[in-house]
């Protein structure tokens, strides 16, 4: 891989022709090097999960309800006693960088403008300190008392020293709730970051590698890699280390959202990790119903992988979730347009939400129920 200079510069305005977020991952791939947007875009194993994130919300059709009193209407939700101004988060996405230089505080800025929450991974290619002080000074320069709430996501270290330093960091820099992903501690990867990408905030940490253990004989089973992936117990563990709410995110079954409450969890994302952890999974639209049903309202559900249009946000609302993430729309139009292009990605998924929901006549999000969704099959 080449690294940064690959990639042709972003676009400074928006051509006209950009409605969606498809044109924007259409455009993407002339903004990009080979090598980072094949990892980007790739799904595991023959990418039947990746495909069937996206079919499983085409299932459904919408039902309009007319004459609806639209008047106060809103698209503002509460998650763990704060206020979002949208039902939409950005996923936690590793390596900003590879689309732009300016990576993940390119794409905070944008969110904040937009007032909407971005999920900052453990592997970002800027530190977490610095991606919050990035949303503290778009805030500023926009005349806000304060950006939209901060988010952490959390991947497990082998020591729970450095766990519990990246749990610490997040707190000081001022994160409101940790993400802690719990399905993706194994899995193949044979992308090598350029030299001028890096995990920021594992810097100095030591890092497990699954190829290490190929001369043993070794695959999965008997590795460091898998002895190190979290348990129940590491949940439990960090419930007692923090008082932040915590969301466990990458969850399909019914029974694990039983066993997260009852270890102390806040909530859930419904998620098979866009498709890239495992081939075959059942899509996250798909398990939702059954989730819902389990978690019996205690505790709210959000939801990733294969979110494209507004109509989609408002599907996954209309089956039970209280919000939806959106992962690689944002290193899309990141690519394409930089700052002003995941601005203008959020704006275009949040017009397509609000006609959606006018168009059903569900004037805020707790008023969107499954009457308004027919299962064409």
């Amino acid at each position: 891989m080449t690294g940064l200079s690959a990639q042709q510069p972003p676009l400074t305005t928006i051509p006209s022709d950009i409605r969606t977020l498809a044109d924007y991952e259409r455009l993407a791939q002339n903004h990009i090097s080979p090598d980072a947007w094949r990892h980007i875009q790739a799904g595991a194993g023959g990418e039947t999960s990746l495909g069937a994130n996206r079919a499983q919300f085409d299932r459904f059709h919408l039902v309009p309800r007319m004459l609806s009193d639209m008047r106060g209407a809103t698209t503002e939700v509460h998650l763990f006693g704060l206020r979002h101004a949208a039902p939409i988060l950005l996923a936690p996405v590793a390596y900003h960088r590879l689309a732009r230089p300016q990576g993940e505080v390119a794409t905070i800025s944008a969110a904040t403008a937009l007032d909407i929450t971005m999920v900052a991974s453990t592997l970002s290619s800027i530190s977490l300190e610095d991606i919050a002080g990035a949303a503290r000074a778009a805030a500023a320069e926009l005349r806000r008392p304060a950006p939209p709430p901060l988010w952490f996501q959390l991947y497990f270290q082998p020591d729970r020293a450095y766990t519990l330093d990246l749990v610490r960091r997040a707190e000081i820099a001022g994160y409101q709730v940790l993400v802690f992903t719990v399905d993706a501690s194994v899995k193949r990867s044979d992308f090598a970051l350029p030299a001028d990408v890096e995990a920021a905030n594992l810097r100095g940490m030591p890092r497990l590698s699954q190829s290490a253990n190929a001369a043993e004989g070794r695959i999965v089973f008997g590795t460091p890699l898998l002895d190190a992936a979290p348990t129940w117990d590491d949940l439990g563990w960090l419930r007692s280390v923090t008082q932040l709410p915590i969301v466990v995110k990458g969850l399909l079954s019914p029974d694990d959202a039983k066993l997260t409450m009852d270890h102390g969890a806040d909530g859930i994302i419904v998620s098979n990790h866009g498709g890239r952890v495992m081939d075959g999974l059942i899509p996250p639209v798909d398990a939702l119903p059954a989730m819902v049903e389990a978690v019996e309202d205690k505790i709210p559900l959000l939801l990733d992988s294969g979110v494209r249009h507004g109509t989609d946000v408002l599907k996954a609302l209309a089956l039970g979730a209280r919000a939806v993430l959106v992962g690689r729309p944002q290193i899309h139009a990141l690519a394409v347009a930089g700052i002003g292009g995941v601005a203008h990605m959020l704006q275009i998924l949040r017009a397509e939400l609000e006609l959606a929901m006018a168009q059903t006549g569900c004037r805020s999000p707790d008023t969107i129920t499954r009457h308004i969704l027919r299962d064409r099959t």
